[in-house]
């Protein structure tokens, strides 16, 4: 269904928060028949399943949360009713652009983990071009209203899964997948389907599709992609690139795959200089150590800011000005030598091992848990026990994390914090670190688990970790007092 086939259907907008909003508005813009269903907005039309009648419904439009499972969706998918996400719908309808020539290009990306910190870098560098190119998606502003508004002149486009799983018709102009590791199997049902709906980001890509070059089951992915005619594979690696990658030569960003025409292989063997390790100093942990992951964002964003045609100079200065949000591996305060750490961006088992990786062995008093969403904490515990002098357990999923650390790592003091009062939960949880933690180390807060089974996200469990610390802090007397 195009969108200019939109007038008089029928569309059923399943779930009514930001997303759902702007589609219910985009759709009655053009002249669709709109009806909401949401089970808690008082304002939607509709508000339990059994009011729908799908008969009557020609397309329905799903924001991110809802799962392919949910009732309305799978009954739509049995009678063959086109289910769209928001991102479909942004595609579709799409306007020109005020300077003309076509709707602002997408440069998309997604992935388990570094997608919010890699589309900022990316909006930083577009915008040190002198582009108009907001951060959006998954962050920030809906893709749908940024793709209605003729002002923009290229997107920064962030994509979870969820957005992902039914969108067919988009084609970005370059596309990147950071990695892939288990994280909401309880919405996709496994890894293999998880994987599939990120997938999704390559297909149609018009000029690159962009990868770490070092994770074979990414290059597969974007050799099995159904890409445009001459879209090109762009690795990045922390090393020293080869032909077509961007990479990392005696502490400068460098890329050998957009600076220099195809067809001069006199230039096959040089390399065009980016930024410097030391523009990204600022990005570094609390350590003063710039983790890796960090430098495979920055690459990242580069080589779809290069598919633009965005200049080098640009890259630098943007790469400079780039600021991280809330809540990714900020020091809140050093209280008797110990530093307190807020990663509760940290939501996953991969997310929580990058963090932990920046610590020196046995100096990490760890506060984790929370909705562990069907994932299981093994790996974790196994690859990242060296780093930790104490674990402080929180939320009410606790039995992976029971499992994980009794198996491998059996000796480590676990505090138990009783999730049953859930509005005192962090301060509890931060008092338990402070009276474990010993002059040199860190409590860290990167709970590799989902908030919202005691928080109303990762922002407010942050919040939470950041209060009980001040709190803690307005009680201690300097020494020397």
């Amino acid at each position: 269904m195009p969108a200019t086939e939109l007038e008089g259907r029928r569309v059923l907008v399943a779930g009514l928060g930001i997303s759902g909003r702007v589609a219910a508005r985009v759709l009655r813009d053009r002249g669709a028949l709109v009806s909401t269903l949401d089970h808690r907005a008082e304002d939607a039309d509709l508000s339990a399943d059994a009011e729908v009648d799908l008969g009557a419904v020609d397309l329905v439009v799903a924001s991110p949360g809802w799962s392919p499972e949910a009732p309305v969706l799978a009954e739509a998918g049995r009678r063959g009713t086109p289910v769209w996400s928001e991102v479909e719908l942004a595609w579709r309808t799409r306007v020109e652009r005020v300077a003309g020539d076509g709707p602002a290009p997408w440069l998309a990306l997604t992935g388990t983990n570094g997608k919010t910190t890699t589309v900022g870098m990316l909006a930083a560098i577009l915008t040190a071009a002198g582009l108009r190119a907001p951060a959006v998606g998954n962050v920030g502003t809906p893709v749908l209203e940024a793709a209605t508004d003729p002002q923009h002149d290229v997107l920064a486009v962030e994509l979870s899964s969820f957005q992902l799983h039914f969108t067919d018709s988009m084609t970005a102009q370059a596309a990147a997948v950071l990695n892939v590791a288990d994280d909401h199997l309880d919405w996709h049902g496994s890894r293999a389907a998880y994987a599939a709906a990120k997938a999704r980001v390559y297909r149609g890509v018009e000029v690159a599709c962009v990868y770490p070059a070092q994770d074979a089951a990414l290059e597969e992915m974007v050799r099995e992609a159904d890409v445009a005619e001459g879209a090109r594979a762009v690795g990045t690696t922390l090393g020293v690139p080869g032909p077509g990658q961007l990479g990392v030569i005696d502490g400068i960003l460098v890329d050998r795959s957009f600076h220099a025409p195809l067809a001069d292989p006199s230039r096959s063997r040089s390399a065009a200089e980016l930024a410097t390790l030391d523009d990204l100093a600022h990005l570094a942990g609390p350590g003063g150590v710039l983790a890796p992951h960090v430098v495979l964002d920055a690459l990242t964003a580069a080589a779809l800011a290069r598919a633009h045609g965005v200049a080098p100079v640009a890259v630098r200065d943007g790469l400079r000005a780039y600021r991280p949000g809330a809540h990714r591996s900020e020091v809140v305060a050093v209280l008797d030598e110990v530093a307190y750490v807020d990663d509760s961006k940290a939501t996953n088992a991969h997310a929580a091992s990058a963090a932990l990786a920046a610590f020196e062995p046995g100096s990490v008093v760890w506060i984790a848990g929370g909705l562990a969403k069907g994932a299981r904490f093994e790996e974790l515990v196994a690859d990242r026990a060296d780093r930790l002098a104490a674990m402080v357990l929180i939320g009410v999923d606790p039995e992976p994390w029971v499992q994980a650390v009794s198996r491998h790592a059996p000796d480590l003091p676990v505090v138990r914090v009783d999730p049953t009062d859930t509005g005192s939960v962090m301060r509890r949880a931060v008092t338990e670190a402070r009276r474990v933690a010993r002059p040199g180390s860190t409590v860290l807060l990167a709970p590799a688990s989902a908030s919202m089974d005691q928080f109303d996200s990762y922002a407010h469990r942050g919040e939470a970790f950041v209060a009980a610390v001040r709190e803690i802090a307005a009680t201690t007397t300097p020494a020397g007092d």
